[in-house]
């Protein structure tokens, strides 16, 4: 019998709440290479927000998933077997391979990762995805001005974490939104974030008015819900709100909606919503600047590492939709090759 893979797929649309028998585990042929192609072995998994929607049976800026198809998700990896000279055996890649541990790949789907055995999961957020979300969102789209206020929610997750810094570098005055008070003062004692709520707080509002006293000028959105409804009476007018995610309305049957959506019109607020895959050609820009000011340590992150291969994605999944994750989540696939940096 030859080589197999491992590979998840979704069992079934989920009903509510994402849990882990939505999904099947099961053993398949490995692919062998044609022409033009190479065998990726993947040693990092990136586990993300928007790949709940997807499992959703409706439509939206990708085709829904259907029972019994790989779950999708972003990827780094090895070549170990190669037709294709731009990928030579040994190299590693970026690519979008899901949830399995072995894929295809050509040189048009796949990029080389030009960083050391150690720091190639970083090409799956600082600088990959998630961190050219944050960059186009925030600078593009927000456009900040020194002196304004920013407010981002999910302030502790790959993206918010990345906007939130993005915005102090540009002069700005930074309160983040998240969940308990540990993650609370990672936002500001390790990212350099003005201040932080938690949004498990039964006073948000209030705190949110003594933070905000010139109001707000920009909202990075990420959660939506009950929180966004709170930052809504504090927008500036011709204030600017980047829609960068939806998570609190993922895992709901009926969306929770926008009950002070009179805010927008009152105070004239543009509300920019965005995709990054969208804006590919953006990517090598933001991840160029990115890459410089995580040298210079003015970009930090933190990573969520879930060991033990593919078996455990479905668990780590559903602790990331519920906030029990710490910073970038990812499926260490398979051990590197070498030994990594010590991170948190």
């Amino acid at each position: 019998m030859g080589a197999d893979s491992l590979r998840v797929a979704m069992a079934d649309h989920p009903q509510g709440m994402v849990n882990e028998g939505d999904f099947l585990v099961e053993r398949t042929p490995r692919p062998a290479p044609g022409p033009g192609q190479a065998l990726v072995r993947v040693r990092y998994l990136s586990l993300d927000p928007y790949m709940r929607p997807m499992m959703n049976p409706v439509r939206s800026y990708v085709e829904p998933l259907k029972p019994g198809q790989t779950m999708p998700g972003a990827t780094v990896g090895e070549v170990v077997e190669s037709n294709e000279a731009a990928l030579p055996v040994g190299a590693h890649v970026a690519c979008m391979l899901g949830w399995q541990e072995y894929g295809l790949v050509t040189k048009d789907s796949a990029r080389i990762v030009e960083l050391s055995a150690g720091d190639i999961s970083l090409a799956l957020h600082v600088l990959g995805m998630t961190g050219a979300t944050a960059h186009y969102g925030l600078l593009r789209l927000g456009e900040p001005k020194p002196g304004e206020t920013v407010v981002v929610t999910a302030a502790s997750g790959a993206v918010g974490s990345v906007a939130g810094q993005l915005a102090k570098i540009k002069g700005c005055r930074v309160i983040g939104i998240a969940g308990g008070p540990e993650k609370c003062r990672y936002v500001t004692e390790e990212l350099g974030f003005d201040a932080c709520l938690d949004h498990r707080t039964d006073d948000i509002e209030r705190q949110l008015a003594e933070l905000t006293p010139d109001w707000v000028d920009i909202l990075f959105e990420n959660v939506g819900g009950p929180t966004f409804d709170a930052i809504l009476p504090r927008m500036n007018d011709h204030g600017r709100i980047v829609l960068c995610g939806n998570i609190s309305d993922y895992n709901r049957d009926e969306p929770y909606g926008v009950k002070g959506l009179s805010h927008l019109l009152l105070h004239r607020v543009d509300v920019r919503s965005f995709v990054i895959a969208d804006h590919r050609d953006y990517w090598p820009e933001a991840i160029g600047e990115l890459a410089a000011w995580v040298k210079e340590g003015r970009v930090r992150f933190r990573e969520d590492i879930a060991k033990g291969g593919l078996e455990g994605a479905p668990a780590a999944f559903v602790n990331m939709l519920t906030g029990r994750n710490f910073g970038k989540q990812l499926i260490e696939v398979a051990p590197p090759s070498a030994d990594r940096p010590g991170r948190s």
